[in-house]
């Protein structure tokens, strides 16, 4: 019982202690106020009848006698009347048992005694005593009188009983308010979120207590906030490269082989390779203030050129003079226009260093190679550098591998036939298990696939590029989504499931309406699972809030995936309170042999198990790999140590 509802129970205890005894009292007061008006009925009834009959009682005349005291008796508020001459003999004697009405309850009438009064009057005529008369009150008559006079009581005392527990319970609830919110901030704190009661109560013991509580909360938020800035700052020493902010050479090549060869989901990519020359003869010219600010100006260029050409691009610097850039596949026609206007920008910024004109031609170089779905992160990589180093042999500004790469997924048949699959929800789905640290399945991550023409599954990097070209990620998703929700409504103790949610489905306006309409048609909602990019939730946040506060309303389950690798920190997790997170596979890759990784991963753990929410790592493929994770405090892992992916049927 919380304090409030206590109090309001002890204050009504008092009450209703203090009003019954009040009500006794005021009881035994009315009922001897009624006892004297009965006896002072009776007395005035004995003189008005004896006045009456007095020359009746002198002449003995018993019958005349007998006719006045019926007349007075049958009006029923006596229960004995005597007439007695002066010998004390009786002349007349009229009485009748007790006759209590039936609207007096009886456990009333054996709660309350009482004893009818009985007056007498003397009774002369002529100067001479001629006998006495006795009268007795109505024993029926006093209860009903009495117990009409308690029932007004008990009514009066039940309605004020009732405002007065109405008027307390709110002045109560008014006084304790602050103490409720207090009990709020205690449990949004056990949440890991942080409210503050911005006015102070004006009684001074729950004002220092809300003073006490505010404090601690902006203490433990600060707390977390210094935590996410050790972490990013960690993040920026082993992953970033301390000039530009760019990913590091060694963040590059493990996102690289992440996004090309364990997810297969960035489809048909074109690498870029840059390079600044001659970056030695520029910095003993220029000093190395202005070599670092022409570094600089490259990287924001190419950081800019990165946003305006897909959201999930990567950028990074391999080197003292190289840069790297890893977008979805771009046709030379316009990729070499944005590359011509970064080298403009870099010969300006130069020609401002070189006063004398003799600046360098061409001090950016870009080696260019394209992928499909076949190709590696290793091999990708050495062709664009085949390609860099072919311009600066040649002098060329810009040079693309010529190699032959299958082109198939450019086909007008192979589009015809990847649009024909989505449109018509032709989706293979299989799905490679989380497993906990009691080697449980927690779920199983979904992986779309499509049948190609000879009706076999096709990893997604070969069909995903054509479904972005020909605007159907929304479409495959939903066509995902459909599939896999039927699968769980036709085995409902089946695979817990987890898919993965694009930016084009959060950010199209009908997706959350349909995805509702989709949940509710389950049983067993907390068997499925939505996952977004971190990148996507952190450009997409409202969006994405509003999402998750559906599918929570529903009962689904929400998840980050690929976390961790995001510079923007973890502030956004907070308020999106997901139900678990996914560690970014590139930060697993080397954590058996990495002390820096490590660190980070153990930094991530402890960043989501202090909001109470699960940590999970991808990509594990190795037992020293998961040997790690586990002394770190994992949750779960997910990786080809687990078994290849497995078709859901």
């Amino acid at each position: 019982m919380s304090l409030v509802k206590q109090l309001i129970a002890a204050v009504l205890a008092v009450l209703i202690g203090l009003a019954s005894g009040t009500l006794f009292v005021m009881s035994n007061s009315g009922k001897s106020m009624l006892l004297r008006q009965l006896e002072s009925h009776a007395l005035d009834s004995a003189t008005h009848l004896g006045l009456y009959i007095s020359p009746y009682m002198a002449a003995q005349d018993t019958a005349t006698i007998e006719t006045a005291v019926n007349a007075i008796f049958d009006s029923g508020f006596y229960q004995r009347i005597a007439v007695m001459n002066a010998s004390g003999e009786p002349l007349y004697v009229k009485e009748t048992p007790p006759d209590i009405s039936a609207s007096v309850p009886g456990w009333f009438v054996s709660l309350v005694h009482i004893d009818p009064p009985s007056m007498e009057r003397p009774i002369t005529h002529q100067w001479r005593h001629v006998g006495t008369i006795y009268v007795q009150s109505s024993a029926g008559y006093a209860y009903e009188r009495f117990w009409e006079g308690a029932q007004r009581a008990l009514l009066l005392f039940a309605v004020l009983a009732l405002l007065a527990a109405l008027i307390i319970a709110l002045l109560l609830r008014y006084l304790l308010k602050p103490l409720g919110e207090v009990e709020r901030q205690a449990e949004a704190l056990a949440r890991k979120t942080y409210i503050e009661q911005p006015q102070l109560p004006k009684t001074r013991e729950l004002r220092s207590v809300v003073q006490a509580m505010n404090a601690m909360v902006r203490q433990v938020q600060q707390m977390f906030e210094e935590q996410a800035r050790n972490i990013e700052e960690l993040r920026s020493i082993a992953y970033r490269d301390p000039l530009t902010g760019l990913l590091n050479q060694r963040a590059c090549n493990a996102q690289l082989q992440a996004r090309l060869e364990y997810e297969r989901d960035f489809g048909p990519a074109t690498l870029v390779l840059i390079r600044l020359r001659p970056l030695s003869e520029i910095n003993r010219r220029c000093g190395e203030d202005s070599t670092n600010r022409l570094l600089k100006l490259v990287a924001d260029e190419l950081q800019t050129l990165a946003n305006a050409t897909t959201s999930n691009s990567l950028v990074g610097r391999l080197g003292g003079s190289e840069f790297l850039l890893l977008t979805e596949q771009q046709p030379m026609k316009l990729l070499a226009p944005q590359l011509n206007q970064l080298q403009t920008k870099t010969e300006t910024e130069l020609a401002s260093l070189y006063r004398d004109g003799s600046a360098p031609a061409h001090p950016l170089i870009a080696g260019i190679s394209q992928t499909s779905d076949q190709s590696s992160a290793a091999l990708l990589m050495s062709e664009a550098r085949l390609a860099l180093n072919h311009a600066e042999e040649h002098n060329e500004a810009i040079y693309e591998y010529s190699g032959e790469a299958p082109r198939e997924n450019l086909s007008q048949s192979w589009q015809q036939h990847v649009a024909s699959a989505i449109r018509n929800g032709q989706v293979f789905l299989q799905y490679q298990s989380v497993i906990g640290g009691d080697q449980q399945q927690i779920h199983g991550e979904l992986l779309a696939r499509i049948l190609d023409e000879d009706n076999e599954p096709c990893p997604a990097g070969r069909f995903i590029g054509v479904a972005r070209e020909l605007g159907l990620l929304d479409a495959m998703d939903r066509a995902t989504l459909s599939t896999a929700l039927d699968y769980v409504r036709r085995h409902p103790e089946g695979v817990r499931i987890a898919v993965n949610l694009g930016v084009d489905s959060i950010t199209a306006q009908d997706f959350p309406r349909w995805l509702g309409e989709q949940i509710q048609q389950l049983s067993t909602p907390e068997r499925v699972s939505f996952e977004i990019n971190e990148t996507v939730i952190l450009n997409n946040l409202e969006q994405v809030q509003a999402l998750r506060a559906q599918i929570q309303a529903l009962g689904a389950c929400f998840g980050v995936d690929n976390f961790g690798i995001h510079p923007r920190g973890f502030s956004y997790l907070y308020n999106l309170k997901p139900d678990y997170l996914k560690i970014d596979g590139s930060l697993i890759r080397d954590i058996d042999t990495s002390d820096e990784d490590r660190f980070f991963v153990r930094s991530l753990i402890g960043v989501a198990h202090n909001i109470d929410v699960p940590a999970y790592a991808e990509h594990v493929e190795r037992s020293t790999q998961l040997d790690t994770l586990i002394a770190l405090g994992i949750d779960g892992t997910q990786g080809y140590l687990h078994g290849r992916p497995t078709a859901l049927n």
